[in-house]
């Protein structure tokens, strides 16, 4: 949690360190030569014919992946989708199993056909794991893995996880395509990270990585001695779902049956629609809806094409409506609530009618009674974030003597029956609040926070003053990420600046250094954040903190000052971690919003306080606390939103560090 109270901002398109899976990479695109073409595989592993492992997503991520790879310019034939469902996948792609057999085929196909200019993309949606490197060129020791269908666990006689596909055997197929000038784009959602913690039962999530245990890798299996194995070079660029200390999950989509992986569905999201920008834009913006309850989970990305702009054209922004039914649903990334206008025409017009969906399905959605059988629809506003949800409260050891009855039932009017934000557990004598995957502490003793008793509170009185808190997060946090992203530009819009210094009276005092913010900041830290527009019109820009505790603390501008920078202008931030601060993951938001000369000032840092969120922005703030007896009037799109999303990763110092 930061102290706040060093005065102005500053930042720079971070750059994200995190889950590092697996070499296998992602590729944006410069100007293609005229010759030159799009070509994907697409792997989605469900079901596994060994391992009690299934998972629900990838089938479904791999069909997202591909409508959203052909709207932006990939032939259908030019896609092969390796899935155990190849129902309702778009016509003119090809198909094969998820068998290790079938994904080395795909790969050598893919290769034999590209071109020097092409791109590739590799894309890969199930589990992930590490085992004993049998190579040595793995300096911890270890292989990164992906798990196919017919991945069968360790086999003591060769030394090695059967039929997994290597991070060496990507590699080897990586490297020769490089060489031969061709462009390689990976998008990962798999973690191989073993974080020794496990959900608790019935939890609404499912994480998309297998320990060494759940392979029966023995403690003692020998790896080969270590031999760095040389960096790939070429045009690449490599997306992860989530950092190497994480795991990677996968969600129902709202109250459906339908599950996907919370990277995809977020990234397709921000693919789909976006135009030239490049991929590290794309990655942030992404990154920035990845959010859910306390579940961190924070994209990376890496590789020399991260500044290169994003292949293929951005898909219409409106959609088909066809038979009275909107030909888009949850998966296009619509809700129940979001208000859209309908057109006669796919581009350009005046807007016939204003509508509010209610049904959204998979892939379609209810239009009200009058509207017309055929038109085209734009969204204009995403609907208001629903109330915070609580699973059903868990006991975290059964063993425990505590007498829980008033926290169970101060705990009962919020519970839900849909997928959750939190799940309260019952610990120690009071409440932590883990995620939907219910993991307790997962970053040490303190990093899940917890409901406590205050000076003449009832169990009843704090958890409804800690959960008004918390729903006002993660309805703010939901707001700003459905806004975001309407502003993706060919450039950078801030530049940013992080350094770091020891605090007076904590540390060793010394002077302020460059701090690359992906790595982990440690207590009594003092962090200062660097920004300049470079964006070329007027900015207003806002600076958030979103601590554990659910409290959000504003870190610019200062009360009462103009945080208006023209094109070219500077500020900057500071803010010391506190001395005491846990083992957390905690985040910054940085907020962008492009304004004309003269026009009234958008300080987004009023809608922190939960009490004070008028001032923010009308539209912002009638989100945030919608008025039920008001009639309701359409309004319209609000302004872009620029947001750069900084995990904070707090971590005590090393042994013998100062």
């Amino acid at each position: 949690m930061p102290q706040p109270g060093y005065s102005a901002p500053m930042l720079q398109i971070f750059r994200s360190t995190l889950c590092k899976i697996v070499q296998a990479g992602l590729l944006a695109a410069l100007p293609l030569p005229a010759h030159a073409e799009l070509r994907a595989v697409l792997v989605g592993v469900s079901d596994y014919l060994t391992l009690d492992a299934d998972l629900k997503g990838p089938v479904n991520d791999v069909r997202l992946m591909a409508e959203v790879l052909i709207a932006r310019g990939i032939p259908a034939p030019e896609i092969a989708v390796l899935t155990s469902d190849p129902t309702d996948l778009p016509a003119g792609v090809t198909t094969a199993p998820t068998t290790k057999a079938a994904i080395l085929t795909a790969l050598t196909n893919v290769s034999t056909r590209a071109q020097p200019g092409d791109t590739v993309v590799f894309y890969f949606s199930g589990h992930g794991a590490q085992a004993p490197d049998q190579s040595g060129d793995e300096g911890g020791g270890y292989d990164e893995i992906f798990l196919p269908a017919d991945a069968a666990g360790w086999k003591g006689d060769v030394g090695t996880v059967e039929n997994a596909l290597t991070d060496d055997e990507l590699q080897a197929w990586a490297q020769p395509l490089l060489s031969r000038g061709i462009k390689l784009i990976g998008l990962i959602d798999a973690c191989h990270a073993d974080t020794g913690f496990r959900s608790l039962p019935n939890s609404a999530a499912v994480a998309r990585g297998l320990s060494p245990a759940d392979l029966n890798i023995p403690d003692n299996a020998a790896s080969a001695p270590s031999v760095p194995a040389p960096p790939l070079s070429g045009d690449f660029a490599f997306l992860y779902s989530s950092q190497s200390d994480q795991r990677s999950f996968e969600y129902p989509v709202g109250d459906s049956d339908l599950w996907q992986g919370a990277f995809t569905r977020q990234l397709a999201e921000v693919l789909r629609s976006s135009p030239k920008a490049p991929w590290a834009q794309i990655l942030a913006a992404a990154a920035a809806t990845m959010q859910q309850g306390t579940s961190a989970q924070m994209p990376d990305g890496e590789g020399p094409m991260l500044n290169e702009n994003l292949f293929g054209t951005p898909a219409p922004q409106r959609f088909l409506v066809q038979n009275g039914t909107l030909k888009a649903g949850l998966l296009q990334g619509l809700n129940p609530g979001d208000e859209l206008s309908l057109y006669t025409a796919p581009a350009g017009g005046t807007a016939l009618m204003h509508v509010t969906l209610t049904k959204v399905m998979a892939r379609s959605s209810t239009l009200p009674q009058g509207a017309p059988a055929a038109a085209w629809a734009e969204l204009d506003q995403p609907a208001t974030p629903p109330p915070l949800r609580l699973a059903a409260a868990q006991l975290a050891n059964p063993n425990e003597a505590f007498d829980y009855t008033p926290w169970i039932a101060a705990l009962a009017p919020y519970a839900t029956q849909t997928t959750p934000d939190l799940t309260p557990i019952l610990t120690d004598g009071d409440i932590a609040l883990a995620g939907p995957d219910g993991q307790l502490d997962p970053k040490g003793p303190g990093s899940t926070p917890h409901i406590t008793l205050q000076d003449g509170d009832t169990p009843a009185l704090a958890v409804a003053r800690t959960l008004a808190q918390a729903a006002h997060n993660v309805r703010l946090r939901r707001l700003l990420a459905s806004v975001a992203g309407r502003g993706l530009t060919a450039e950078a819009p801030l530049k940013l600046d992080w350094q770091r210094k020891p605090a007076p009276g904590c540390a060793t005092p010394g002077p302020a250094e460059p701090f690359d913010p992906a790595k982990a900041v440690q207590p009594c830290d003092q962090l200062w954040l660097g920004f300049q527009n470079q964006f070329g019109r007027d900015l207003d820009i806002s600076i958030l903190y979103f601590n554990t505790d659910f409290s959000i603390t504003p870190l610019w501008p200062a009360e009462g000052l103009s945080n208006r920078l023209a094109a070219g202008e500077s500020g900057k931030a500071g803010f010391q971690i506190d001395a005491n601060s846990p083992p957390v993951d905690e985040d910054i938001l940085v907020l962008a919003v492009p304004v004309e000369p003269g026009a009234a000032r958008v300080d987004l840092t009023t809608l922190a306080d939960p009490a004070a969120t008028r001032g923010g922005g009308d539209w912002l703030s009638n989100r945030l606390n919608p008025d039920p007896t008001a009639t309701r009037s359409f309004s319209a799109k609000p302004a872009p939103l620029l947001m750069i999303r900084q995990a904070m990763r707090i971590r005590p110092a090393p042994q013998g560090d100062e």
